[in-house]
């Protein structure tokens, strides 16, 4: 077996690119090989800012022969379909045909295709250059007098050289042979930009890593991650300080370098009176560098990563870096306290002239909505209606600020702090941060309640304003990221346990939106109203939701199926309210869950199929309405069927009682009481009996049990399985 090493060497290629870059190398390669019926023991792919590197181990030395018997035509067919068959199996007569029988005796031609495998060595010089050239940078770009050719090699910046070799490790690997664009593949590669930027001859992987490492260069990414972290988290520890860990700056970080160094640098004292949320973002943004702490507050020290061991311990490196961000926390500080001369009702015009939307208005029309919304919402959520609209009518307010013109991810925050100093009310300083959250299955979610009115405004207004135009995600499109705000909504309900309107609430927001907007009358294309199509979206979500959390999806859909019917001689399906109540459909979920684990409820369902199986086969013969009234008690002549008429009479009393009061729980440990009665009726009752009006008194019977069943839950839902009510 042999193995394969692949690297691609270029100018720098930027960090946000370089894992899905490492990813797509080993992808379309290990897939062109398998293609070629080429199997590999394992594949590892490696990438730093010059290179990006590919191991593949235990390779075949060639592709296995292939024998391939390909079918004609009958003997006799027309000369057209012969000819056919000849060409496409490469075959110059019918004399290289054999001719087989099949099953009934008619005779047809039948080809025998043998080929025989190719080195795996020439099969790598065909697929790899393929793979370099068409390879899926986000961005690309061509360089030099080649660049003047539209066919020339695109890459992410300018390829320098190809390493590519090919052996068993017993042996000196071979070169693979080809050529991209003027790049030669060989198998000389370079060292550390600066610190040795000499050729070095390599083999195979474990002699390139190695010899890569002597000249300062890291190939692992992980391994530099690990490297940074450690020696950050040291150099902390030994100042009495304590890092402020960051995934993503870590990650960024690595990207950047090949031999990572890590050095401490510090800043002026004077500059921790502007927030710490700025001082880490200046220095995260514009110098990619870790913060500090100690006791939980930030310090006036960072940690920074170079790429080079400078011969100066690094001192010019930090007082570089130190320079420049006394430069940036200059400008934060000018621009904190500037921003604090201004009141955040003083900038409320200036959002009038930021357009949210073209056809939704501007950034002022929605937060007039937003406080509108917020004010309604607050005795839903138990939170003070002032408090609410003013956090609302203020939350937007430091989109037009100085620091989050500098720095757009401390939107909400600077507003909480603006808010605090002018000495709003902290409830609606806090819900002015929080109105954004939250902004991921992960993000934590505001539980004060003007906090939660604030945000389920926020977000109700954008859905509803999206659906109104008629502007929903479709696939995997989703530009205004309306999926993530659909499920901080279903997140904000859920945890915080409200009971919401929803439907109601979504369908207010639409006049309000159109009084502001001519032509959004909240119809959809297909004539549809907004508020319900949303509805049905929501509900999307919640399934999503919910399946995330381990529900079952089938019990989702028996939950929201019930349908309600009236208490009359002949039960005719009520209209079904709408389920626009997502904790009690959790619930519901949940009670439902819970009733199915246990042995009545199992038999249950098992005796409610058995049922709705029967009444299928015979509403086919008496048709859909046959069974609709109540059965006739002076029909009743078995023992189980009175029995089973008191169970279900009972259970319909104590399943609406239960409903009532939303005890799903309740309701389902009633309709666990029919199990038994369920269970003797069909052991010894013939509901087909041979007199047509017990057989009909009897099928009314059952449908009963089922009105009274789905009236709880649509069980027919259950496993897949679907029921008429």
């Amino acid at each position: 077996m042999s193995d394969l090493l692949l690297e691609l060497f270029s100018e720098e290629i930027p960090a946000r690119m370089q894992r899905q870059a490492a990813d797509d190398l080993k992808r379309l390669v290990t897939i062109a090989l398998v293609d070629r019926g080429l199997t590999y023991e394992g594949a590892a792919a490696y990438v730093t800012p010059r290179r990006l590197a590919l191991q593949v181990v235990g390779l075949p030395s060639r592709q296995p022969d292939v024998r391939e018997e390909r079918k004609g035509p009958r003997v006799g067919a027309p000369e057209a379909a012969i000819a056919g068959f000849l060409k496409s199996a490469g075959l110059a007569s019918l004399d290289q045909a054999r001719i087989e029988k099949d099953k009934k005796g008619a005779e047809f031609y039948l080809a025998v295709i043998e080929r025989a495998g190719a080195q795996t060595i020439d099969v790598l010089a065909d697929i790899l250059p393929q793979i370099v050239k068409n390879f899926p940078w986000p961005k690309s770009m061509r360089w030099g007098a080649a660049s003047e050719r539209t066919e020339s090699l695109r890459w992410v910046r300018p390829l320098h050289s190809i390493v590519a070799t090919f052996g068993p490790e017993t042996e000196t690997p071979d070169v693979v042979v080809f050529e991209v664009d003027g790049v030669a593949s060989g198998n000389v590669t370079y060292g550390h930009r600066f610190m040795a930027p000499y050729a070095i001859q390599v083999k195979r992987f474990d002699d390139y890593a190695l010899a890569l490492e002597h000249a300062m260069v890291v190939i692992d990414p992980a391994r530099r991650r690990d490297i940074i972290l450690h020696d950050a988290k040291d150099l902390a520890f030994a100042q009495g300080l304590e890092l402020v860990e960051d995934a993503g700056l870590l990650e960024e970080v690595a990207g950047l370098v090949e031999w990572p160094v890590t050095l401490m640098g510090k800043f002026d004292e004077s500059f921790l009176v502007i927030p710490p949320e700025v001082i880490r973002a200046t220095i995260r943004v514009n110098q990619k560098c870790f913060v500090l702490r100690k006791d939980g507050e930030l310090t006036n020290r960072f940690i920074l990563v170079s790429n080079i061991e400078a011969s100066d311990g690094g001192a010019t490196v930090v007082a570089g870096n130190e320079r420049v961000i006394a430069a940036r926390l200059s400008d934060a500080k000018f621009f904190y306290e500037t921003d604090l001369k201004t009141k955040l009702e003083e900038r409320l015009p200036k959002l009038d002239s930021i357009v949210f939307h073209e056809k939704l208005g501007t950034q002022g029309e929605r937060v007039k909505r937003i406080a509108a919304l917020a004010k309604a919402l607050a005795p839903i959520v138990g939170a003070d209606a002032f408090l609410a609209e003013r956090a609302a009518t203020l939350c937007k307010a430091d989109l037009v600020s100085e620091m989050v013109g500098e720095f757009p991810e401390l939107q909400g925050l600077m507003g909480r702090y603006y808010a605090t100093a002018q000495g709003e009310d902290a409830s609606a300083a806090s819900a002015i941060e929080e109105h954004y959250k939250p902004q991921g299955p992960n993000d934590r979610i505001p539980t004060d309640p003007v906090s939660i009115a604030v945000a389920l405004a926020d977000k109700l207004d954008t859905l509803v304003g999206f659906w109104a135009i008629d502007e929903k995600p479709t696939g995997s499109k989703d530009p205004y990221a309306l999926r993530r705000a659909a499920l901080g909504v279903i997140r904000l309900v859920l945890e915080n346990e409200l009971r919401l309107p929803l439907h109601g609430v979504m369908a207010g927001l639409v006049p309000a939106i159109h009084a502001q907007r001519d032509g959004v009358d909240g119809r959809n294309k297909s004539g549809h109203d907004a508020a319900t199509d949303l509805l049905e979206f929501f509900i999307d979500r919640l399934k999503v939701y919910l399946r995330d959390k381990g529900a079952r999806y089938d019990l989702i859909d028996a939950a929201l199926g019930a349908v309600a019917f009236a208490d009359s001689e002949k039960e005719e399906a009520a209209s079904a309210p709408l389920q626009d109540d997502l904790l009690m459909i959790t619930r519901k979920v949940e009670a439902l869950d819970k009733f199915l684990a246990t042995d009545d409820g199992k038999n249950l369902l098992a005796g409610f199929r058995r049922a709705v199986n029967i009444l299928k086969i015979e509403e086919k013969k008496d048709g859909p309405d046959a069974y609709a009234h109540r059965h006739a008690p002076n029909l009743r002549i078995e023992p189980q069927e009175h029995k089973l008429a008191a169970a279900i009479a009972r259970a319909r009393e104590e399943t609406a009682e239960h409903l009532k009061t939303e005890d799903f729980a309740g309701a389902m440990r009633a309709l666990s009481k029919l199990r038994a009665p369920v269970d003797a009726f069909f052991d010894d009752v013939t509901v087909n009996a041979e007199n047509a009006d017990l057989r009909l008194n009897r099928l009314r019977l059952l449908a009963e049990l089922r009105r009274v069943m789905m009236g709880v839950a649509d069980f027919g839902k259950i496993a897949g399985e679907t029921a008429t009510a």
